[in-house]
């Protein structure tokens, strides 16, 4: 049995990963904005519910993430891009989850194997990228996972059994993307936890500071 901890689980994802591996008899701690106010965008808070936690992780989950912010679509031109549609995505989809990689050293275990899992996006590969648009999410994609290829860095030197990865979940059936799906295959949001939980059950050492996919296949930087 594992002690697993979910940040984002009121969300699509969240919620499925939670659920999932709650009904494979682990202990999971959710926590959510909407069911404990934790707000991406509100460094005291993620502090305060952070540092409450007297419990280390073997696995810990960033599940969150924004793809249309305060009614600003994703950019089909760099015409449209505007200055606080952008700092928006960053204070969510960035910065957001940097400042929960920041209490990784005192949630993760040192003394057992350990993965701390950040979910990105496709979108943020700057080598997959093949259509354009989307400057916005792309860009706060890319630099979350650069944030969390540094933090893999930096905790590789004092938990060595660990691993700090990025994980693409696929095109999922959620609240997110439901304006967006267009013709891109979907996958429900409980077969898109299965597929990540199969992933993150395999990470060790070896992968992280890595980008892997829901299928654990690597993903261009």
């Amino acid at each position: 049995m594992k002690q697993i901890l979910i940040i984002g689980a009121s969300g699509g994802i969240g919620s499925a990963l939670a659920s999932v591996l709650g009904t494979k008899g682990n202990t999971v701690r959710a926590l959510s904005r909407r069911e404990d106010g934790f707000d991406l965008t509100d460094p005291a808070r993620i502090d305060h519910l952070l540092t409450g936690l007297d419990t280390q992780f073997d696995q810990i989950v960033i599940a969150t993430g924004a793809l249309e912010i305060n009614g600003a679509a994703p950019e089909k031109s760099i015409s449209t891009l505007t200055a606080q549609a952008m700092m928006d995505q960053f204070a969510v989809n960035t910065i957001g989850p940097a400042l929960v990689l920041k209490h990784a050293k005192k949630l993760l275990p040192r003394d057992r194997p350990s993965q701390i899992c950040a979910l990105s996006a496709r979108v943020g590969s700057i080598g997959d990228n093949r259509l354009g648009g989307w400057y916005s999410y792309r860009a706060s994609k890319a630099a979350l996972n650069q944030v969390v290829r540094t933090a893999s860095i930096e905790l590789a030197r004092t938990h060595p059994l660990a691993a700090c990865v990025a994980l693409h979940p696929g095109t999922v059936e959620t609240e997110f993307t439901r304006k967006y799906l267009g013709r891109h295959p979907a996958v429900p949001a409980l077969e898109a936890a299965e597929n990540l939980i199969k992933v993150m059950d395999n990470l060790g050492p070896s992968q992280t500071g890595q980008f892997f996919d829901w299928a654990g296949k690597p993903v261009a930087w």
